[in-house]
């Protein structure tokens, strides 16, 4: 008999022609990107009317054709957050080698769950994870997992301090059947995906903690303290605390020492959410605004934010990875993954949430090598400089009103020169502003989000984009003053 011939089978030629075709294809959209909306602002049931509402086809298509209108879709109808003036949501321009680095991994297709099914990959992987704890400067001897983004970094590090610092008796019985309230501490301007952890993990959302933050937006230690001791005395059970490496509304760094400090002193465990903002701890003009982060339990960053990497890759890192072993190894008759001959063979199905697992490290490992610390260290400290620039503008315009600047985010809003009713003023300012902001997001020119801080409803843009230049940035406050003039005009 004859070799098999299914139909999703192309041959070599065939798949030359059609992946030379879409790398030129790509090279061109990146070329040209700044020419570009950031956005088309199609609605969702334009977008439909493009796509078509054909039925599922009984008979294949050319891949060929398939590939040519499957590119036109995306690259003229989609949000481009490679685009130099894409602040929005804290997601990166991607770098080009990730988009390569995707195409050979899906080539190859790795199962990352188990040694056996990815020899290579688990090896690259684990050497990701241990630049990236020195890449941060914590000790290389962290483990951890690479995962989708914030959130899943964030939980994977969640059950890992329900694991150790609950009673043990919780994992047979269930934390419905403990007497102990486990309760959570955080600043107020901590992600939302805490919420969703005491809810999905067993805690309940009364479980949290929401601890006041100073003028600088960071946690407040001496209330922190307060906390901690009045729900001792109510017969809680104290789990863990969270600093904010980066909160994503301003993207201030909380007080780590002085978190690590009360960790240390009722026996808490310690975790930072640095998915946005720990990135920024390799440049040593900022070494003191980390300082303390080395004594974490657990760390969650996102390589899919501040390093440029392209979506999905979160990254959780373990001061003591066993700590993840215990959480999440488990081992099924039909799982045959050990080796006894090889005591040091790491499984990552056994240091986090998922069994099959794509590998999503050859991105990571690949740029980091491709830039290298000190390329790292340039293009972070440009957009912080960038975002400084951005809020000395706002602050120098007599139509703007700078409000905060962390890191690479900086809050503004439109003042109108001529509205001068105190009574109504902030409400219709935070009006304004929101009208504004929506009109931005959709007219194509710049994409930003917005924060809400003391009331006031702001402007917010995060620079994550290692496209942006100053350029952008003049023009961007030019963009502003003009649609906020309009819109003034539109609703005064």
């Amino acid at each position: 008999m004859g070799e098999r011939i299914a139909p999703l089978e192309i041959n070599k030629e065939e798949f030359i022609k059609i992946g030379y075709s879409l790398i030129d294809s790509i090279a061109d959209f990146i070329h040209s990107i700044k020419q570009k909306p950031v956005t088309t602002g199609e609605s969702p049931k334009q977008l439909q009317a493009i796509l078509g509402n054909t039925s599922l086809p009984e008979n294949g298509v050319n891949a060929e054709v398939l590939f040519s209108r499957a590119a036109d879709l995306l690259f003229n109808h989609s949000l481009l957050n490679g685009h130099p003036k894409f602040f929005g949501y804290i997601t990166s321009s991607p770098a080009p080698v990730g988009a390569l680095a995707d195409l050979l991994v899906a080539a190859v297709n790795p199962n990352a769950g188990a040694n056996i099914l990815s020899p290579m990959a688990t090896e690259i992987e684990k050497q990701t994870i241990r630049w990236l704890a020195e890449f941060i400067g914590v000790s290389s001897s962290y483990g951890g997992i690479l995962v989708s983004g914030g959130n899943m970094a964030n939980f994977t590090a969640f059950l890992a301090a329900r694991t150790v610092k609950a009673p043990k008796i919780i994992k047979e019985n269930g934390i419905s059947n403990d007497t102990q309230k486990l309760t959570v501490y955080c600043a107020k301007s901590t992600h939302t995906w805490i919420e969703k952890a005491v809810a999905l993990f067993g805690l309940g959302t009364k479980a949290i903690r929401w601890i006041e933050t100073d003028s600088d937006n960071k946690l407040n230690i001496t209330i922190l303290q307060q906390t901690i001791n009045n729900d001792l005395q109510n017969g809680c059970k104290p789990l863990m605390v969270i600093g904010n490496a980066g909160d994503v509304s301003t993207g201030a760094v909380d007080d780590m020492k002085g978190i690590a400090a009360v960790c240390k002193m009722y026996d808490l465990w310690f975790h930072i959410d640095g998915a946005y903002g720990i990135p920024a701890a390799v440049l040593p003009g900022l070494k003191d605004m980390f300082e303390g982060i080395e004594e974490a339990d657990s760390i969650a960053l996102d390589p899919h934010k501040w390093l440029y990497s392209p979506l999905e890759a979160g990254c959780t890192l373990v001061k003591d990875p066993n700590h993840l072993i215990e959480t999440y190894s488990s081992h099924p008759v039909y799982y045959n993954f050990r080796s006894d001959d090889e005591p040091s063979t790491q499984n990552f199905y056994e240091y986090g949430l998922q069994n099959s697992r794509g590998f999503r490290a050859l991105k990571v490992w690949i740029a980091l090598q491709q830039v290298g610390k000190n390329g790292y260290i340039q293009m972070i400290s440009e957009d912080i400089r960038l975002s400084k620039l951005m809020f000395r503008l706002t602050t120098a315009h007599p139509e703007l009103e700078a409000v905060t600047q962390n890191l690479s985010i900086a809050t503004f809003r439109y003042v109108p020169l001529e509205n001068n009713n105190e009574e109504t003023k902030e409400a219709y300012l935070n009006k304004l502003n929101e009208a504004l902001l929506n009109q931005l997001q959709h007219g194509g020119e710049v994409f930003m989000s917005n924060a809400v801080i003391n009331e006031k409803y702001c402007l917010r843009c995060c620079i994550v984009n290692f496209r942006t230049s100053e350029k952008d940035i003049e023009e961007v406050i030019a963009i502003v003053v003009r649609e906020g003039r309009k819109m003034h005009a539109l609703i005064h």
